[in-house]
């Protein structure tokens, strides 16, 4: 080295760093023509590790505090460098800092339904979408498998793998779980639960931690979501020929106010009750054994016509029973 190379050769005797913006993981310190000088001050903050590499290989890692490097405190690169424990001449290392904090409100979601096999459904496909958290927990991993030499390494290099190995796991879930997708969904917090414990050992293999696992929304495509509402519909009907019987009782005020008079009214109630009691006879084998179906009254036959009070049943003008039921007639 000549003298002008050892005059211009610039030391470093602190080093230190300070995240300029939001999404570094890891980072490397400057160090192009500069060599540490022995004693330099390392400042590694809190939410921040540091780490000390060797022509490729890792050696020392430091967490949050203050460091006078030396021989006693990087064992690892003395070892690497074949030093002696006195060793005090400037030298040559990459450091690269990683950030720790927690990356936070990171989403996920399926671009497309993903299709499960349900024990209530058969084959079905799901939606859905949430938020999760994780922060770099092993350096010497993510540098290895992650982010290796790069000047910096991004959250948002990282994000798109890290969501579909989310919604491959969710698959795998749905998958092995027994527990039918209505009950699931309507238990977020425990699929979120048997997802997330899926997911830390992929992330730790990748030097991260999984902090926290949100399932926001797990929902049917349109076309399913319409035939499930549907079959809701039915379970609360319940009983169809009530259900017939209400709609008729319903439809009397409308009958009534419609042009026509009381002949009008009284046709509207008679049609009324006796489509009701057609329902409900169509639901009923008779005594018989065959099904009763009472066929519609003309409008002509309407006007003459005269219904049980207690049933709807349609009798003979003047009977004073009806035929049907055995309730007096007024």
């Amino acid at each position: 080295m000549s003298l002008r190379d050892f005059i211009s050769k610039q030391y470093i005797d602190v080093i230190q760093w300070t995240e300029e913006e939001d999404g570094i993981l890891a980072t490397r310190y400057p160090m192009q023509d500069m060599e540490i000088q022995n004693g330099a001050r390392l400042t590694v903050r809190e939410s921040q590790m540091a780490a000390f590499i060797d022509e490729g290989r890792l050696a020392d890692v430091f967490g949050p505090g203050l460091y006078t490097l030396s021989t006693q405190n990087l064992p690892i690169l003395t070892d690497l460098m074949n030093w002696d424990k006195k060793f005090q001449s400037p030298f040559k290392s990459d450091v690269y800092f990683f950030s720790t904090r927690q990356q936070t409100a990171q989403k996920w979601g399926t671009a497309t339904p993903i299709t499960i096999r349900d024990k209530e459904f058969g084959a079905v496909r799901v939606r859905g979408y949430g938020i999760y958290a994780w922060h770099v927990f092993d350096p010497r991993v993510f540098h290895t498998k992650v982010s290796g030499t790069r000047d910096t390494y991004l959250v948002s290099d990282i994000e798109e793998q890290l969501r579909n190995t989310i919604v491959s796991h969710m698959t795998d879930t749905f998958a092995g779980s027994s527990v039918p997708f209505l009950d699931m969904a309507a238990n977020q917090a425990e699929l979120a639960m048997r997802i997330g414990v899926g997911l830390k050992p992929v992330f730790a293999d990748l030097g991260l931690m999984l902090d926290t696992f949100v399932v926001e929304s797990l929902s049917l495509p349109d076309e399913l979501q319409k035939t499930l509402d549907a079959r809701i519909g039915m379970n609360m009907v319940g009983d169809l020929g009530r259900f017939a019987q209400f709609q008729a009782a319903t439809s009397l005020p409308i009958a009534a106010a419609n042009e026509g008079g009381g002949a009008a009214a009284g046709i509207g109630l008679g049609a009324g009750l006796a489509m009701g009691q057609q329902m409900m006879n169509a639901m009923r084998p008779d005594q018989g054994g065959s099904t009763a179906i009472a066929a519609p009254p003309t409008e002509g036959a309407a006007s003459a016509a005269k219904f049980c009070v207690s049933c709807g049943k349609s009798i003979t003008r003047g009977a004073k029973f009806c035929p049907e039921c055995g309730a007096g007639q007024a």
